[in-house]
């Protein structure tokens, strides 16, 4: 099988099954967060820009050399299902009727289908998307500006201080 080898970073959003506010929980941001640290630290991918909304995520990601993107998204959503899954068994086993799967292959299903995933071919493409990723929670109502938004790579991008430890400058 070749090698996959990608130049361009990738603007990617996966969506939660019906729009259900399921990440709204902090428990569950922060699964998501602990798994796109972990595929920075495991030399995956360089992560550029990301926020997590109620019901949907954007990452803005590079894939290392010889990293298939759709491996790598594959693995974070299954991953994230997981543990998200694991939580509602012990925790709120009522709500895992809301994602209940007609699928034969799963029994649950939180992320929809065919996530978005678009290769940022310029800079100026780059640049729109990264302020889409940015301003998502102000066009939402949550937060008056991007940075007051705890969930995000905003603050990162106003003042140049990673609190998250993982994040690289898009300009790197």
């Amino acid at each position: 099988m070749p090698a996959f080898v990608t130049e361009y970073p990738q603007f990617f959003t996966a969506t939660i099954v019906g729009w259900n506010k399921l990440l709204a929980s902090d428990k569950y941001k922060k699964i998501i967060v602990s798994s796109l640290k972990f595929l920075v630290e495991d030399k995956r991918i360089t992560l550029n820009a990301f926020v997590i909304m109620s019901n949907h995520i954007h990452v803005i990601w590079r894939m290392q050399p010889l990293i298939h993107p759709n491996n790598v998204q594959r693995d974070f959503l299954k991953y994230t299902a997981q543990r998200i899954k694991a939580d509602l068994q012990k925790k709120r086993p009522a709500m895992l009727v809301c994602f209940q799967s007609t699928a034969g292959d799963r029994y649950y299903q939180f992320w929809q289908r065919r996530p978005l995933s678009i290769e940022l071919r310029t800079h100026k493409v780059y640049l729109q998307k990264l302020q889409y990723v940015h301003w998502n929670p102000v066009r939402a109502g949550i937060c008056n500006l991007p940075g007051d938004y705890a969930y995000s790579s905003a603050m990162f991008y106003e003042t140049g201080i990673d609190k998250w430890g993982f994040l690289t400058h898009y300009r790197d």
